[in-house]
């Protein structure tokens, strides 16, 4: 039986993994039991409404309630806090570990997770349930089988409005942080390795105040498969969309990922398609969840490098736009190759 702990209780592991895992618990084709959820978050009341979840307000309070070994950690904290909360969860005894993206928010960051990692067999899954989408299985296989073509561009869109969170909860250091991992993992799964080509990063302003580099992020990327994409994440937007463009060479498609966890159906809209759009479920989280538990359960490993070149690309864009400090060429070591609370 596999034991889920949730480090971190913010909008992330309270508003979206637990109720995920208490989706996967009750689906028929469940990747074996689980036990009852054990969560972690320092914050006193943080949690107090989750029925069913024991709450731990620190990590050696919780590694007393659960076997390290069967466990599969959730680490729900802000990109810039994970390096130590991995580092501390790793000395309890824990190795199976499921990490919010993007796994870090520099490359000093990412650097101290390649090192924890390769030093001590760590089962390392960064979240990136867009590539288990409905939607991007669709579109992969458009790609892939090329009715249309060959994929010649790449846009996408992803706003929201996020000024509360933005100026309240620092967790995430600029907008590339937030909606772009999304986006970047798709663009690379479906268009191969890529190099940026340019970036930009707007502050948050509004009449209560501002915060720097939260504003519209937008981003270019040369593949070298020839692709080209542009992502464009605006948390200043009046208007919700998560929407990407595949123009093929006869034809374009579009698609849109489900806005948020209150409706999970995803649509695409194909050329000369009488029954488009296409309106189908996509609940890309639990699909994510249920696919990394079996994984676990059976001892297979996700050696995956996209959340790696996701995090590396995303650090690139930060130097350009002046919003990380420069870190000298190939001191980052590569990844293996056999993404809302500091807890402490």
């Amino acid at each position: 039986m596999l034991q889920p702990l949730v480090i971190g209780l913010g909008r992330s592991g309270a508003g979206l993994h637990a109720k995920a895992l208490a989706r996967l618990a009750a689906l028929p084709e469940g990747p074996l039991s689980l036990a009852p959820l054990v969560a972690c978050d320092p914050r006193a009341g943080t949690g107090d409404g989750l029925a069913g979840v024991t709450v731990t307000r620190s990590l050696a309070e919780a590694a007393r309630l659960v076997s390290p070994p069967d466990t599969v950690v959730h680490v729900c904290t802000p990109p810039d806090a994970r390096a130590p909360v991995l580092t501390e969860l790793t000395a309890l005894g824990f190795r199976r570990f499921l990490v919010e993206k993007p796994l870090a928010a520099d490359r000093a960051g990412l650097d101290d997770i390649v090192r924890l990692r390769a030093h001590h067999d760590l089962d390392l899954v960064v979240v990136s349930h867009w590539l288990a989408a409905e939607l991007t299985g669709r579109l992969r296989s458009l790609v892939r089988e090329r009715p249309l073509g060959a994929l010649r561009h790449l846009a996408f869109a992803q706003h929201k409005p996020r000024f509360l969170r933005s100026l309240t909860a620092p967790g995430h250091p600029t907008a590339f942080d937030v909606e772009l991992p999304h986006s970047l993992g798709v663009a690379l799964d479906l268009a191969g390795p890529a190099h940026l080509v340019d970036a930009q990063l707007d502050d948050l302003r509004c009449e209560d105040g501002a915060r720097p580099f939260m504003g519209r992020a937008r981003l270019t990327l040369r593949h070298r498969s020839g692709v080209r994409t542009e992502i464009d994440s605006d948390l200043a937007s009046p208007v919700r969309q998560r929407s990407v463009t595949l123009r093929f060479e006869r034809g374009t498609v579009t698609g849109h990922y489900p806005l948020s966890e209150h409706d999970d159906h995803a649509q695409l809209v194909l050329p000369d398609d009488p029954h488009s759009p296409r309106v189908f479920r996509d609940d890309a989280l639990t699909a994510f969840l249920l696919r990394t538990y079996q994984d676990f359960a059976a001892g297979r490993r996700n050696d995956s490098t996209v959340p790696y070149d996701v995090v590396r690309l995303l650090c690139a864009a930060k130097e350009h736009c002046g919003a990380a400090p420069r870190t000298p060429a190939g001191e980052i070591p590569d990844a293996p190759t056999t993404e809302e609370q500091h807890v402490r």
